[in-house]
């Protein structure tokens, strides 16, 4: 059981600190906008975050805030006073914003404050209870009618913190079953919320007292006059300043790697609700007889509808995975070039990064963040602008870019942790803890699989799916950007055939065989697909670039991005004659000749990432490349 909640918070002389330094931090970050010039580096920067006004009101703000010294790296906290720290980091966030209703309405940013606050030690336990409190837990109050009826001046100000309950103990990618009920009391005409066995907790909700008073929104079961109409919402206290509320059963969790945050098993005995606790709109509204009024027919569209926050969630987990996956990049260029090792000649030095065998790999993983990031952008945008004819299609790029920008992520930032050698297993270096981050990235707010199965299903016969196009006669040659990006189109319509194909054969009378049968190839089409609605925004991403220099450099890089793409599938493309053998024996070296041309532009292209010096000033292996030695009492240089 958690201890009584004290009145005075550790971080009330922090708030205010922050409250005062808050207008020199945003006019700091003004002066770098207007320091902006045609270096190549700056022209990329503007190409990833935007220009004037739009760079400043999406990213500046939250660049900014982490330049604030209470978030430099100081490794050696205990998980539990990460945790803690977390709320207090919160609370600045709403002192930034000011208007904290927009970071539940603007998807825009409360996915960028993710890309940012993620890189910083402990930031993603900030993430963590940032997306859960302004997206699952104000946004679906916003989201529904009694919106404008109730008075959420208590979240907005933070004097309680909101977080969603949704998954249980028996219940995750199954949600929809959940045995969490809230059956309606006709006596009172409010609801009784109950857990009605141990495998009916709520898994892994940050419920405990830590960081304040606390309101959550519940999935549960809803009865009505002995019927269940199916899972709907609803607001319910957790806490107060006293502690946990009478009928409120929490147990807390371990602390997982990476983002430590107060997880807990959840559990109500009978807690009494009021009529208002209900969060209705068109997909569900309860008469006063008991009698459930919906415009869907079925339970789960219902239950959908009710936790459509989730697409939005799905966006911060992609920005936090770019964020963290450009980090370690810089990181890990910066390191490659202030370490030495033994040259060809006697007693000749040179940098790491001089070597193919380490810049190649940094130089893919480069690549692939600019694509990561382009893909992000474009995904938001399709959400944000979505009509109710595009918004399954938006909602379905959402998935699709989660999936692989996450997975992308774990790659990267395990390769930048692999590149800086023993030094990068220090905590004191930040890249051991990116990988830990990024798993969860991997498992929040869906997990890849199913949601890629869920897309792979909807691509299966969709006809919008990216039809290839033909280059032009004569630019059929693989350093053709236009052209390799046809070849990855080729690749995907072969996977979706196979896939076609395989549910074909699949025993008619047994849909789960069926689709185990074409799950495999179907798979593989949605990882094609993604990689190649990654290509496309890559694409249009470099027509956009003004400075020649920045233009040159990012061609290449779209074109190595490209060019790895269809590495696994020149057999297919070539058993289909959409390669000619020669192609395929010249790839390997087409590829080593553009990393040969942008392996000494590697600084310029983490430099447009835009980390502000604060942050890099505070990671040792990213200035002198090692750990210092005056941390070890008595050696001596």
């Amino acid at each position: 059981m958690d201890q009584p909640l004290r009145t005075e918070r550790p971080g009330d002389r922090l708030r205010a600190d922050h409250l005062r330094d808050l207008h020199a931090i945003e006019a700091l970050a003004l002066e770098d906008l207007a320091s902006i010039d045609t270096t190549p580096a700056q022209d990329l920067a503007r190409l990833l975050f935007g220009e004037g006004g739009e760079r400043e009101q999406i990213h500046g703000r939250w660049r900014g805030l982490i330049r604030n010294e209470t978030f430099r790296h100081r490794p050696g906290r205990s998980p539990a006073e990460q945790a803690a720290q977390s709320y207090e980091w919160l609370r600045l966030v709403n002192d930034t914003i000011g208007e904290p209703e927009r970071l539940a309405t603007d998807a825009s940013l409360l996915a960028s404050l993710h890309e940012w606050t993620a890189i910083v030690d402990g930031g993603g336990g900030l993430c963590t209870v940032a997306s859960i409190h302004y997206n699952l837990f104000l946004g679906s109050l916003l989201d529904h009618e009694s919106a404008e009826h109730r008075d959420l001046s208590e979240f907005t100000s933070m004097r309680r913190i909101g977080t969603f309950l949704c998954t249980e103990l028996d219940h995750g990618n199954d949600s929809a079953a959940l045995e969490t009920t809230a059956e309606l009391d006709p006596q009172s005409g409010g609801f009784i919320l109950h857990t009605p066995h141990a495998g009916a907790q709520k898994f892994m909700p940050n419920t405990s007292t830590t960081g304040g008073p606390k309101s959550a929104v519940v999935a549960a079961r809803l009865i009505a006059n002995g019927q269940d109409q199916g899972v709907y919402l609803f607001l319910t206290p957790l806490s107060d300043e006293q502690g946990l509320l009478p009928g409120i059963r929490v147990r807390r969790l371990p602390m997982r790697p990476g983002a430590p945050v107060d997880h807990c098993l959840t559990a109500f005995d009978h807690v009494r609700l009021p009529r208002e606790a209900l969060l209705e709109a068109e997909h569900g509204r309860l008469g006063h007889d008991g009698t459930l009024i919906s415009n869907l027919g079925n339970r789960r569209k219902r239950f959908l509808r009710s936790i459509g926050r989730v697409t939005v969630g799905k966006m911060c987990m992609s920005g936090a995975a770019v964020g963290a996956s450009r980090a370690a990049l810089a990181i890990a260029v910066r390191y490659g070039e202030h370490r030495r090792v033994a040259g060809p000649k006697a007693g000749e030095r040179v940098p790491v990064n001089a070597h193919r065998s380490h810049h190649a790999r940094l130089l893919r993983s480069l690549a692939t963040a600019y694509a990561m990031t382009f893909l992000h952008r474009s995904a938001t945008a399709a959400w944000t602008r979505h009509t109710a004819e595009t918004r399954d299609e938006a909602e379905r790029l959402v998935a699709v870019a989660k999936g692989w920008i996450t997975w992308q992520a774990r790659a990267i930032t395990t390769e930048c942790r692999e590149r800086c050698g023993a030094q990068g297993l220090f905590a004191v270096n930040a890249l051991a803890g990116f990988p830990d981050y990024v798993e969860g990235t991997v498992t929040a707010e869906g997990d890849n699989l199913v949601i890629w199965a869920k897309a792979a299903a909807e691509l299966l016969f969709a006809t919008e799916t990216t039809q290839p196009t033909a280059a032009p006669a004569g630019q059929q040659e693989l350093t053709n950007p236009r052209f390799v990006r046809s070849l990855l189109a080729q690749a995907e319509a072969i996977w979706q055939s196979r896939a076609r194909a395989a549910l074909r054969r699949g025993p008619a009378k047994d849909p789960l065989a069926r689709w185990n049968r074409a799950s495999s190839p179907a798979l593989e089409m949605v990882s094609v697909h993604a990689g190649l609605r990654a290509a496309d925004a890559f694409l249009e991403a470099t027509e956009r670039v003004t400075q020649p220099e920045a233009r040159q450099l990012l061609d290449k890089l779209c074109l190595l991005f490209l060019l790895e793409q269809i590495r696994s599938h020149t057999g297919d493309l070539l058993l289909e004659a959409h390669m000619s053998a020669d192609q395929v024996r010249e790839l390997p070296f087409v590829i080593d000749t553009v990393v040969d041309g942008l392996a000494p532009h590697m600084e310029t292209f983490v430099d447009a990432f835009d980390l502000p010096d604060e942050y890099l000033d505070a990671i040792p292996i990213a200035n002198s490349g090692r750990v210092p030695l005056a941390d070890y009492a008595g050696i001596a240089e």
